[in-house]
């Protein structure tokens, strides 16, 4: 099991071999209470549960290898995050956070205008965003702008269109973020792709918790 923070940039990886993977992806402002670690201590890392958790860690990865189901993996997971969780809470850098991302992935991308939204400076939200996210709310909206190309680029080939409705400025723009964020053009990641994107099936259950 291990513990993945939030990227900067794209990486690719191979699943050569994979038998079985779930992925828990946790909503701003959970990391320090179901972690121990604010998000920001794991941007750009990926670490084994053992070395955040302990020897809770290492005894939930054995506990997960010798489940028969992906629904009882699910059920396993449910009731450990339930128990690290202990009483429900939510604090305010939180809850401010997932008022951004609601907004940010709405599609306002100026931080200025989002802070202006919420009552607070640009820094106070800067600072929130970091300890909940990993990144600050810019990375985040470049992020958000770029799998809404990415989604949209699944089934038209129409670049300057895309880019319009993505929220860039022209062409260029999403070129320049493609090639920053993830190491290849348009064209040459989609190659890479197999020509389209498809959505692998996920199994999903509710967390007991309070998860806005």
């Amino acid at each position: 099991m291990w513990a993945a923070g939030p990227r900067t940039r794209a990486i690719f990886k191979s699943k050569t071999g994979l038998a079985r993977m779930v992925t828990l992806r946790f909503k701003p402002g959970w990391s320090v209470p179901l972690l121990g670690v604010a998000a920001s201590e794991l941007t750009d890392r990926i670490v084994p549960l053992e070395d955040v958790w302990g020897r809770a860690g290492r005894e939930l990865c054995g506990a997960l290898l010798a489940a028969r189901s992906p629904a009882d993996v699910m059920d396993r997971v449910t009731r450990e995050l339930a128990l690290r969780g202990g009483q429900p809470f939510e604090t305010a850098s939180g809850q401010l956070t997932r008022r951004a991302v609601r907004l940010l992935e709405g599609g306002e991308f100026r931080v200025e205008s989002v802070a202006d939204r919420l009552g607070v400076t640009a820094r106070h939200l800067r600072r929130a965003f970091t300890e909940n996210v990993g990144i600050g709310p810019k990375e985040f909206a470049r992020a958000v702008r770029l799998q809404r190309a990415v989604r949209m680029a699944a089934t038209s080939c129409d670049w300057a269109r895309i880019a319009a409705d993505a929220g860039y400025y022209d062409q260029a723009h999403l070129i320049a973020d493609f090639r920053q964020l993830v190491g290849l053009t348009p064209g040459a990641f989609f190659k890479r792709a197999g020509g389209r994107m498809t959505q692998p099936k996920r199994i999903t259950s509710d967390f007991p918790l309070p998860v806005r």
